[in-house]
């Protein structure tokens, strides 16, 4: 691959390695040292990985802010510090052995909607500009506020006391740990998550991206890669011709098409290459983020 290639590699995540980890054998395989994901997975989950490449890396808050779908287990009866198997344990209970399927099911599906959720301790949320799981980790008490998160479908898959298989699709800033650690104690029991796989990310499928054993193979890398258009294809659209094109290159305006929401980002795109991102201001399109060649 070229050193100056700009797009998003799609990368199937094992268990096991951090998400930063994944950006340094990317960088190492492709040559290229300008990388970044769009979005953690914790070192136990597996799944899709969206890897800013090149220019690529200024559309990451784009790409960060899109729905996220998982597939996890939770474990009734026993509750770790961190809210999934990676922690200690804190507390047992066999209590779940007197739970109903429709009880245990219900419990999951109550957090359905825009909700309130505590982020979990060992979280990568600031605490007076430190990592939450710093001051966990050093075994300072760490109370975060909850946030507004919306979970728009939470599907059981299987309930296998003590287990319980669900799918969620929820927006960015869940924690899929604090949906079981929540149903745990609504059900007074406990509970922690055991396995994590993230599927999709907005129209992004893990079936379409390469495994990470794999980035030195060419071929297997070009089916993973998304062009920059590509990448954003979940955005409006607009076309433009080569004037326009290099009008935006150069930091001008253009007229906003009358449909054209306020506020909204834009792709802008010229023989399907990504120019710009652009918004609507006072009826001109303002380019945001320029894509130059690299």
């Amino acid at each position: 691959m070229r050193a100056d290639r700009s797009g998003v590699l799609r990368v199937d995540k094992p268990e096991g390695p951090t998400s930063h980890d994944v950006v340094a054998r990317a960088r190492r395989a492709l040559g290229i040292r300008r990388i970044g994901h769009t979005g953690t997975l914790d070192p136990f989950a597996s799944g899709l990985l969206l890897l800013a490449v090149g220019a690529a890396t200024r559309l990451a808050e784009y790409l960060t802010r899109l729905p996220k779908t998982y597939r996890a287990t939770a474990r009734l009866g026993v509750t770790t510090d961190t809210a999934d198997r990676t922690g200690a344990e804190l507390e047992v209970s066999e209590a779940w052995r007197e739970l109903s399927g429709e009880r245990i099911a219900e419990a999951f599906r109550a957090q359905t909607g825009t909700i309130r959720q505590r982020p979990p301790a060992f979280s990568a949320k600031k605490v007076a500009g430190e990592r939450a799981y710093t001051r966990a980790r050093r075994g300072e008490e760490v109370a975060l506020e909850p946030v507004p998160v919306t979970i728009w479908r939470l599907e059981i898959l299987a309930i296998q006391p003590p287990d319980v298989h669900f799918e969620v699709e929820c927006s960015s800033g869940t924690y899929v740990r604090a949906i079981a650690r929540d149903a745990g104690a609504a059900l007074g029991v406990g509970a922690h998550l055991t396995m994590l796989r993230r599927t999709r990310i907005g129209p992004h499928d893990v079936a379409d991206a390469v495994a990470l054993d794999r980035l030195e193979d060419a071929a297997a890398v070009r089916r993973a890669w998304l062009a920059p258009a590509d990448a954003v294809a979940h955005l409006p659209r607009v076309a433009v011709d080569a004037a326009a094109a290099t009008a935006l290159a150069h930091g001008r305006t253009l007229p906003a098409p009358a449909d054209a929401a306020a506020g909204t980002p834009i792709a802008v795109v010229r023989n399907h290459e990504l120019v710009a991102i652009a918004e609507r201001d006072d009826g001109r399109l303002r380019p945001r983020k320029v894509l130059g060649r690299e």
